[in-house]
């Protein structure tokens, strides 16, 4: 049976889906992952073959207002679904779509009758529960929850308007806005797999039928794999030591941030670990040490706290490792996860990231690391995150789906 397993955005919203390719081709399948061309080398390590969708994220990590948010996330989505039946072959059995994905990958189940399955990184539906993850975390209560998280839906929608009519033309099927054909996909229930933690977001008693929650797809990495040697020489030359990092986020915010953290370190009394990011951090000292992509696997569990963005991957990576966080969340879903992880006790309150200053992050390191309530939070929540398996309830899913 052949899988395609489509996603695009940032790393975080690719990596993930390696980690559940993997597993699914452990199981007997033949997975391609279909993604944009930054990430090739994310496919290819963990196996899958890689099918290659237009557009590319890189240089959009500074945005940060909504509405450019929106305008950059529409230019993104038209030039994805230019090309995006191209990465559809005709001997694909099922398509797993992401979060961006699905809202093109309807049309072409549509049109080829392939079946899918939806396998998301965020709670997009909505619910009483929480105000959409766009939105912030401030509820508004539960009637204005559901309201907002149905006008987040149409605002999203509008994101993908042309992509849709220039790819309904394409596959010769008759106009349909992506408002009707979402409502279609939801009153028929169509399955959706979400990818993180009850941990931290237990499945709404709201949600209708089809959508669960099954635990987090983690990044494949070779299980032959190891730090860099200058990386474990600094761990083992003294007391943990705190990895400042911001993933794609905060491109051109280098200087500023480099500066901010090692001032922060220092007041705190803390080793840092700067890893570069989109935003090219960069610092020397004997206590600070500046790296590239590592796996977080093999990093977290070896360190005091984590200074991060708050994206749904790096949030959930520190909380596996039992790492207690101080969070910096930049735009879109981070403010969401930011809030998530202080109501666990896990993190500190965020620090809005124009809010940052070597003060104020000094204060949250004392806090979190000298502290032991947020690092007790955090392992009892890797506890319970180490009993979910969540590419083996897909696994399940994807059997149960095509035997039906």
């Amino acid at each position: 049976m052949r899988i395609l397993i489509a996603a695009a955005g940032s790393r975080g919203d690719v990596a993930p889906y390696t980690g559940l390719g993997a597993a699914l081709s452990r199981a007997g399948y033949d997975v391609a992952l279909a993604t944009t061309d930054t990430f090739a080398p994310l496919a290819h390590e963990a196996g899958l073959e890689f099918r290659s969708l237009p557009a590319d994220t890189r240089g959009q990590g500074g945005v940060t207002g909504q509405r450019d948010l929106m305008r950059a996330a529409a230019a993104f989505i038209t030039e994805l679904g230019q090309g995006f039946a191209d990465a559809v072959d005709k001997g694909t059995d099922l398509l797993l779509l992401s979060t961006t994905t699905a809202p093109l990958g309807w049309h072409l189940t549509e049109a080829t009758g392939i079946p899918s399955l939806g396998v998301y990184l965020q709670p997009t539906a909505p619910t009483g529960d929480f105000p959409p993850v766009v939105t912030g975390t401030r509820s508004l209560g539960r009637l204005a929850n559901r309201a907002t998280g149905r006008f987040a839906l149409r605002m999203a929608d509008r994101v993908y308007t042309q992509a849709v009519a220039q790819l309904r033309h394409r596959l010769a099927l008759p106009p349909a806005s992506p408002s009707e054909v979402r409502r279609r996909q939801e009153q028929a229930n169509w399955p959706i797999l979400h990818g993180f933690s009850t941990a931290l977001v237990p499945r709404p008693s709201d949600w209708r039928p089809g959508l669960d929650v099954v635990g987090n797809w983690w990044p494949h990495h070779d299980p032959a794999d190891r730090l860099p040697s200058e990386l474990e020489d600094f761990l083992s030359a003294g007391p943990r030591p705190v990895l400042v990092g911001f993933g794609s986020m905060a491109s051109g915010d280098g200087e500023r941030l480099s500066e901010i953290a090692v001032q922060a370190l220092r007041r705190a009394g803390l080793r840092g670990i700067l890893q570069a990011g989109s935003a090219q951090l960069a610092a020397d000292g004997d206590d600070v040490l500046t790296i590239g992509d590592v796996p977080h696997a093999l990093l977290f569990p070896r360190l005091a706290a984590v200074v991060h963005h708050a994206g749904a991957g790096t949030s959930a990576a520190a909380l596996r490792a039992g790492v207690p966080a101080v969070t910096v969340p930049v735009t879109a879903d981070q403010p969401f996860w930011a809030g998530r992880l202080a109501a666990l006790g896990a993190a500190t309150d965020p620090i809005p990231f124009r809010s940052l200053t070597p003060e104020r992050l000094a204060d949250s390191l004392h806090q979190v690391v000298k502290q032991q309530t947020h690092s007790r939070a955090a392992a009892q929540a890797a506890q319970h995150m180490a009993t979910e398996n969540g590419a083996r309830k897909t696994l399940k899913a994807i059997q149960q789906l095509t035997d039906g």
